[in-house]
């Protein structure tokens, strides 16, 4: 599934979209969007309304707002298979379930085979920040050793879980949190409350692994492609995950995994000791 660095090579890869208007918009299946906050008035469930113009590009976490000028902001979660795509020449119409047509006359479509990702529609950013943004933690990019050391503090859920929380911190999944552990040399099953030292090498690596995947335009293990239709190469810098039983990068031991949170984990015993 799409983590932070992979939406955020997707809002890079539209910032060609800021400054064009909305001339259509098409719904081709109702049950992939959500109306956010007070009830939908019935007309504005594109979220980019045809004749506004898009003006900013926002992300948080894992979830990229389109906002534009005048009112209108749409909200995009990849999910699993999710892919939204700038096209200037035609449409996949194949498992595609909106598109917007720009006055340059390109288009922006969503496509999503599996349908777990999805389209939220509002008024205006302050919406989206006040209801679907609301709960969750600050931005992995911005994560500090503090907020890491006061979480692991008050519970006694392992680090792993800790970091999968997008209520702690949004943006993180499966990937790089096997990843940024690796790097830090903690282990995913660690209860422990992280010392001064250990909160700071964490929150480096976290920031470290992220900005890294984000350089090479994100992991591509199956669907995920920017909005050009490219595919990432960050899955050649992965150490650890989908990696399991082979030897580990930096010590040469076998890496162990285990099936932890429902999850498929991969970790170093040796160079994760912690």
């Amino acid at each position: 599934m799409p983590e932070l660095p992979e939406v955020e090579c997707l809002r890079r890869s539209l910032a060609r979209i800021v400054g064009r208007r909305v001339v259509r918009a098409e719904l081709f299946r109702l049950d992939v969007t959500s109306w956010i906050g007070d009830a939908n008035d019935g007309a504005a469930w594109t979220g980019l309304p045809p004749g506004n113009e898009i003006f900013a590009l926002h992300r948080r976490g894992k979830q990229l707002a389109i906002e534009t000028r005048g009112g209108g902001v749409l909200v995009i979660h990849l999910g699993m298979s999710g892919q939204t795509l700038l096209d200037s020449t035609r449409v996949e119409r194949t498992h595609t379930h909106a598109c917007w047509t720009l006055d340059d006359g390109s288009t922006l479509s969503f496509r999503d085979p599996r349908r777990f990702g999805g389209l939220w529609a509002g008024r205006d950013i302050q919406a989206v920040e006040n209801v679907l943004w609301k709960g969750l933690g600050a931005d992995a990019l911005n994560v500090t050793a503090t907020m890491i050391q006061s979480v692991t503090r008050a519970s006694k859920r392992a680090i792993k879980s800790i970091l999968l929380d997008q209520r702690v911190v949004a943006g993180i999944g499966n990937i790089y949190a096997d990843e940024a552990l690796f790097d830090a040399g903690i282990r995913p099953t660690s209860r422990r409350t992280l010392s001064d030292t250990l909160a700071n090498r964490l929150a480096a690596s976290i920031r470290s692994t992220l900005n890294a995947a984000i350089t090479r335009g994100g992991s591509t293990l199956r669907d995920y492609v920017d909005a050009s239709g490219s595919a990432g190469s960050a899955q050649h810098l992965h150490r650890v995950y989908g990696r399991g039983g082979e030897c580990c990068v930096s010590c040469g031991g076998v890496l162990r995994q285990i099936s932890f949170l429902q999850r498929t984990t991969v970790f170093c015993p040796r160079c994760q000791p912690a």
